[in-house]
Parts: C-alpha cells; structure tokens; sequence
C-alpha cells in the first residue's frame, strides 16, 4: 500500500514538472489549442476564474481524455512522457482530418475519426466511427460547428452534417443532415427541429 501511494504521488510530481514546459511550447500561442481549453474547462469544471496557464495544468492532470485531444493536437506520437497523462484509449483520429477548435471528448475508447472538417465545438462520446465509404478517402464527412454526438454514433460517406446538430447514441448517419436538429436511429432521422 505504502509503495502504491509513493508511486503514485512520484507520478503526479513527474506529471506536473512537465507542464510549465507543455504550456510555453504547444499552448501559449495555439489558437486551436486555447479554444479546446476553454470549451473542455466551461464544460468539465466549476472553476471560471483560473488563467489560462492554470485551466490547462488542471486539465492535463485530471482528465486524461483532455490529454487524448491535446496530444493528438500537438502531433507527439515519439513523446515517451506522455504516458504520465494518457490512459490507452485504444482510438485514433487520423492526422488529415481538419478539426477546428473547442473539440471534447468523452471516454473515447473504440472511437476512430477521419473526417474531410470538423467545425468548432465538436463533442463526442465512446465508440464513434467517422470515415469513408467504400474504403474511399475521398468519401469523408464534412461536419459544422457545434456539433454533439453521442455513443456509438457511425457517420460515414460524403456527407454534411450542418451546425447546431445533435446526433443520438449509436445512430447511422448515411445522408446529409441539416443545421440546427436532432437526429436518431438507423438510418438516422429528424427526430426534433432545434
């Protein structure tokens, strides 16, 4: 008990001597990547009147999914040291989808994501396949902003989803979706008009 407690506590000193250096490095000036903050840290946290430095320290210590996004974001597939913030997730985003700021995650395990664009805002839960049809790279998604997704959500095809949709846990997305809805179901429909 006593080493679990050492090594732990030895981990999170580890974790945190790191972070000053990821701050000045990835985040101080990325755009991209101070928009993920502020839309994880308004979602996940109570807190509202931390800096920006401090909002990305707490957020890389305790939510590993945050920590999914970030390195993805940052390219850092030869960072040894990430381990000290990762859980395996066993997802992958592929490197050439277009993904804007603001993108939260939910336990991403299963997820695989290789879309065209994804727009600002995206959020996501488990289990979520965004690609091609076919086996054809040119047969991507191009997604909005503001756009939620629940469980087990397959999106594929070259097809839009608008802005402001929302799409219900483990829907099929096949077709092109309006702004401002509420789709569901396999195939998914307009279940609500927003």
């Amino acid at each position: 008990m006593f080493f679990t407690r050492l090594k732990l506590l030895s981990r999170v000193f580890i974790s945190k001597a790191f972070l000053p250096y990821l701050y000045s490095k990835y985040v101080k000036n990325n755009l991209v990547i101070i928009e993920d903050i502020n839309q994880n840290f308004s979602i996940r946290s109570q807190k509202s009147n931390l800096s920006l430095k401090k909002k990305f320290f707490h957020l890389l210590i305790y939510y590993p999914e945050f920590a999914f996004v970030f390195f993805w974001r940052i390219k850092s597939h030869l960072f040894i040291w990430k381990i000290l913030y990762l859980k395996n997730f066993s997802s992958k985003i592929f490197s050439s989808s277009d993904i804007q700021g603001g993108l939260v995650c939910y336990h991403p395990y299963a997820s695989v994501i290789n879309a065209k664009r994804i727009g600002k805002n995206f959020i996501f839960r488990n289990g979520l396949t965004i690609g091609n049809k076919n086996n054809d790279n040119t047969q991507l998604p191009t997604i909005g902003n503001n756009v939620e997704v629940g469980a087990n959500a397959v999106i594929i095809g070259n097809i839009e989803i608008g802005n402001n949709v929302i799409i219900g846990a483990g829907s099929v997305v096949v077709k092109s979706v309006p702004s401002n809805c509420v789709v569901a179901g396999n195939p998914a429909r307009i279940i609500k008009e927003l």
